[in-house]
């Protein structure tokens, strides 16, 4: 079998008589073969030294530095002891040159004159061991990189094992403290509603059952909203709605919105701020939230009565907004998993607070869709914490901000048909608005809420977007269609809040779009703007 080498074979012929070399080159010359031609010894040392060499022919009979001695240095070095040597020779070798050739690593001796053939034929034998050690070399090399590869597979398939099984574990125990802490308002809820069944309550007593159940509704509220922007974070569905704001009024809205928490647990709150005043092009609502949050984690784990500034300056081209406590610190190897979801420090201290765990993972997705960066800083347990705000800011306006004054006026009565197939959400609402002096009709589904509106004629259509038989948009298309629908102010209300919502529903015909659980205050603002 004629072999083909991967890469050229490299032969080397010395003899001191050019004629000589051409000949030898003549009569091996094949496809795949590389033939060296040098004169003396030191030149096929040269030649050694640099290529890598299958086979040497050499002369024993040379001037200066015969066969013998070449062979002889050859077999002296690391690189060159291996090389197979055939010696060509005018004369018969005695039995004692023929043992020193074999002794320098001679496998063969030829005569001269050459026979071509035999020439030919042990110069193909070491032609095919050279393809086939390369060949050998070549599947060592590839099953080298195959180990390799495999290895590196088998590492990152135990990694990949390793962080989903820790994924898994924090889901599971994300899931379990969700329960527990969607349980824990309801049960004063419950506790309040049986209170309120009982008979001959006085007012004080009454007051307080209302005022647990809002509060606790109000916790519930905001861990769905927690869980509904962490979702939508994760999946790029949330979107800014940014303007050219003020820090001071964002720090001042985030302190409101902590401050029950700041004075329930008794913490002396150190704010701040520079004097001059700084500009941000953000959604105010969301970045209040951001620094809310970052003040309530600090509460959470800084025990009764513990201290917590918020502080802010100029640094360049940013704003750097800090929170930081006295509180129970974080540890180094906690650090680089704080702001992941589900990530929660393990104490009994931080059980006792509660919590879902998402908070500075909405946190970190706010900011960083603000462009900015945050990241936390703590000296270890019991040595408190510091959280790290930097966003960007923006020229001072040359119009100053609008500021919006209490001009809210109390919504004038209303004929209202409220469409919702939930029925405690329904007449819940329903009961609200007739407190407020509205009139209310009620239907349960799409087809009766379009029967509805044309038989009661209402001012006002508050209608749910995921009822059963018509949804909530062609619900409104129908109304729309008809020229007694015209006019009617039809506010959509749903739990989906996104900008692509918001613009379903706008090309369905609403006059606006209320989230689920529908904040009275706001709809109460809506009513009045209708009036």
């Amino acid at each position: 079998m004629i072999m083909t080498p991967a890469n050229p074979v490299c032969f080397l012929l010395v003899d001191d008589r050019e004629e000589n070399l051409l000949a030898l080159e003549a009569l091996l010359r094949r496809e795949g073969l590389v033939l060296q031609k040098v004169c003396s010894g030191p030149d096929a040392l040269e030649v050694l030294l640099k290529h890598e060499v299958a086979l040497a022919f050499i002369d024993v009979q040379m001037p200066g530095m015969d066969g013998f001695e070449l062979a002889e240095l050859m077999r002296g070095a690391e690189r060159t002891r291996r090389v197979p040597i055939i010696f060509l020779t005018a004369e018969n070798a005695d039995q004692q040159r023929r043992f020193r050739g074999y002794e320098a690593g001679a496998v063969d001796f030829l005569h001269k004159p050459l026979e071509p053939d035999i020439l030919k034929s042990k110069a193909e034998v070491f032609f095919e061991l050279a393809c086939q050690r390369q060949e050998v070399i070549r599947q060592r090399d590839a099953l080298q990189i195959v180990n390799e590869e495999n290895a590196r597979l088998l590492k990152e398939s135990r990694q990949y094992a390793q962080a989903l099984k820790e994924t898994v574990r924090r889901k599971d125990e994300f899931l379990a403290i969700l329960s527990h802490e969607l349980r824990n308002p309801l049960a004063p809820i419950r506790n309040a509603v049986q209170i309120l069944n009982r008979q001959g309550l006085d007012d004080a007593t009454v007051q307080a059952a209302r005022n647990l159940i809002e509060r606790q509704s109000q916790h519930m509220v905001r861990l769905v909203d927690d869980l509904l922007d962490a979702s939508r974070i994760a999946r790029g569905k949330l979107e800014l709605r940014r303007e050219v704001v003020a820090l001071a009024a964002v720090v001042e809205q985030a302190v409101e919105m902590a401050q029950p928490h700041i004075k329930s647990a008794g913490h002396d709150l150190t704010l701040l701020l520079p004097p001059q005043p700084l500009f941000l092009d953000a959604d105010p609502a969301r970045l209040a939230q951001v620094i809310s949050n970052l003040l309530q984690n600090a509460c959470k784990y800084t025990e009764k009565g513990g201290r917590i500034w918020l502080a802010a300056k100029r640094a360049g081209s940013d704003v750097v907004v800090s929170v930081k406590d006295t509180g129970i610190g974080i540890s180094p190897e906690h650090l680089s998993q704080l702001f992941e979801m589900f990530s929660q420090m393990e104490s009994s201290f931080q059980r006792s607070q509660g919590g879902l765990g998402i908070g500075l993972s909405l946190v970190k997705g706010l900011v960083e869709m603000h462009g900015g960066t945050v990241e936390a800083r703590s000296e270890g347990f019991g040595k408190g914490s510091e959280f790290i705000v930097r966003l960007p800011v923006i020229p001072v306006p040359q119009a100053p901000l609008s500021e919006s004054g209490d001009d809210s006026k109390a919504a004038a009565a209303h004929r209202i048909l409220l469409a919702d197939d939930h029925m405690g959400c329904a007449e819940s609402l329903a009961l609200l608005l007739r407190l407020h002096g509205n009139e209310v009709e009620m239907a349960h589904d799409g087809f009766e809420a379009v029967e509805a509106a044309e038989r009661y004629r209402p001012s006002v259509v508050l209608l749910d977007i995921g009822m059963p038989k018509l949804n909530g948009y062609e619900a409104c298309r129908r109304i729309r269609e008809q020229a007694w629908g015209k006019d009617m102010v039809i506010v959509a209300m749903t739990g989906w809040g996104q900008e692509e919502d918001r613009r379903r529903s706008k090309e369905a015909g609403f006059n606006g779009h209320l989230l689920k659980p529908v904040d009275y205050a706001a709809l109460e603002e809506f009513l009045a703007s209708t009036a």
